[in-house]
């Protein structure tokens, strides 16, 4: 049962805060995970009034008590708290020194007066336990101390509407309605006679609640009896209608631990404490921490570290909305925990979160653009060589460039599979240098092969030309050759046109020699250029 209470020393009765203390019990207690839905119930009051013992009753706790066969004396040293049993929501009870101490002796104020400060500061009801016979007595122990709690609360500068909850113990025949009467006097007054820096009523700062039990030693039956109905009023008690059901900015759980110290802090410090100002570190504390653990945790995920690995050797399918559920799992994470703290850090925190985090996974959002780039590119490529085999001929060139047009396209498509959900300006960025670059790559392929497919053709109209010339030198040779022939055969013909036979043989022969290298040297020259 002990582990279950987790009962431990909050502060010594030197004021040192016991900080690893704390932060086992809220490990212990998975109180980090309780988000709003916890309550915290301290009780002040004289030394040895029953305060331990109302708690332990009330919560269940294991809170020392005094014996009181070893006569009256301080029990309690410091601050101790322990988590309430069997009650929901999570109640962390805090049993706090008690005041008019023998002990302490006149040194006895000054923690008096920080403790019930930070009662009031950290507490959702702070139990007041008064002995029923100091109502109406200005100078009976519990006055002083109502003084101490109405002037420490205009410090606070921000009212949390706490719930005063004051227990007269030892309830002697006078009717509890005389005695409330008596005691709201008392407090109105007190609460006048107090420095505040505006008009604020006690109703801002304060829901009151009076209630009476009988002698704990004397009517131990009906003690226990009246205290089993008050247990009744804790189980529920942030909702609507509860003992705190009107309590104002509540901070999550898990900043509890980290409010505590600072609060103590300033208070033994002497400072004044301003709550909105703490709540604000507080947050800021809280928000930044719970950021830092999503990004840690976002670096280790598996199914991020899977896809990283995968990218070193090829493109991931579904990159885009991988990776955004990834994102969006921890930032909905953080959304969780934080919720409960300022409204413009928490929005602060997460955008510094979702940045980092974009920055984390941007490599890798890189190396699938440049991956999505090479496919395209290659795809073109084995286009392009296709068109060359099938698509000579007229309108060669308007396919290559519906080649380009279709390879961009594919790339456009793989980009928007890519693309996940949360992206910043150098994202949008990366995505058009990488579309740029992979568009020139292209227009450069599609010139050279222009350019290479007009060569080609200009130089098979050549060989056309020449192939032409050829044929038709050779056809002149011939009938030069055959002219030749007549004049030698036919003296006639050679004495007509004025010249010998021989004189006329000569030349024709002369002429179809000429005609005949002509022939050859366009031969050659086709034949170099074919080589």
């Amino acid at each position: 049962m002990a582990k279950d209470y987790c009962s431990f020393q909050l502060i010594t009765g030197d004021g040192v805060f016991n900080v690893k203390g704390l932060e086992n019990f809220t490990r212990t207690t998975n109180l980090a995970q309780r988000r709003l839905s916890y309550a915290v119930v301290a009780i002040i009051g004289p030394q040895s009034s029953g305060k331990s013992t109302l708690l332990n009753q009330l919560f269940r706790t294991d809170f020392r008590m005094m014996d009181a066969k070893q006569g009256r004396g301080q029990t309690t040293q410091g601050i101790w708290i322990g988590k309430g049993i069997g009650i929901e929501p999570f109640t962390i009870a805090m049993d706090v020194e008690g005041s008019d101490s023998s002990e302490r002796g006149q040194d006895g104020t000054t923690f008096e007066k920080r403790s019930a400060l930070f009662a009031l500061a950290i507490a959702d009801i702070v139990i007041i336990n008064m002995w029923c016979q100091d109502i109406g007595r200005r100078e009976a122990a519990s006055i002083p101390l109502l003084k101490t709690v109405f002037e420490a609360m205009t410090r606070l500068f921000g009212a949390r509407k706490t719930t005063l909850l004051f227990v007269l113990r030892d309830q002697t025949p006078t009717p509890l309605e005389r005695l409330k009467h008596i005691l709201r006097r008392d407090i109105d007054q007190i609460w006048a006679a107090a420095a505040k820096p505006k008009a604020q009523t006690l109703g801002d700062f304060f829901n009151v609640e009076i209630i009476a039990l009988p002698n704990y030693e004397f009517e131990k039956g009906k003690f226990n009896e009246q205290v089993a109905l008050l247990r009744q009023r804790f189980i529920h008690s942030i909702s609507p209608g509860g003992l705190a059901g009107d309590r104002k900015d509540v901070l999550p759980a898990s900043g509890f631990s980290f409010r505590a110290e600072q609060i103590w802090k300033t208070i033994k410090e002497n400072k004044d404490l301003d709550l909105p100002a703490l709540e604000v570190m507080v947050a800021t504390f809280r928000c930044e921490q719970i950021a830092k653990e999503k990004l840690s945790r976002l670096k280790l995920d598996e199914t991020w570290l899977a896809m990283s690995k995968a990218l070193k050797s090829g493109p991931v399918s579904e990159f885009g909305k991988k990776l955004s559920n990834i994102l969006e799992n921890y930032l909905s994470q953080y959304d969780m925990e934080a919720m409960g703290y300022e409204e413009r850090i928490r929005k602060d925190k997460r955008q510094q979160l979702e940045t980092e985090a974009l920055q984390v996974v941007y490599p890798a959002y890189v190396a699938m653009l440049q991956h999505l780039r090479s496919i395209a590119l290659n795809s073109f490529t084995t286009k392009l060589e296709k068109t060359v085999e099938e698509r000579r001929g007229v309108g060669f060139e308007a396919f290559v460039d519906s080649c380009g047009q279709s390879s961009m396209l594919q790339f456009e498509k793989g980009c928007e599979d890519a693309t996940i959900k949360k992206r910043v300006d150098g994202w949008v960025a990366a995505e058009v240098n990488v579309r740029e670059r992979l568009r020139l790559e292209i227009e450069k392929l599609k010139s050279d092969k222009k350019a290479e497919y007009k060569a080609e053709k200009k130089k098979i109209k050549k060989e056309k030309i020449m192939k032409g010339l050829t044929t038709s030198a050779g056809a002149m040779a011939g009938v030069t050759v055959g002219m030749a022939m007549m004049f030698v055969s036919d003296p006639f013909t050679a004495t007509a046109t004025g010249m010998g036979a021989s004189a006329a043989t000569i030349q024709l022969i002369d002429f179809a020699r000429d005609v005949r290298h002509g022939s050859n040297v366009a031969k050659d020259s086709c034949h170099e250029h074919r080589s």
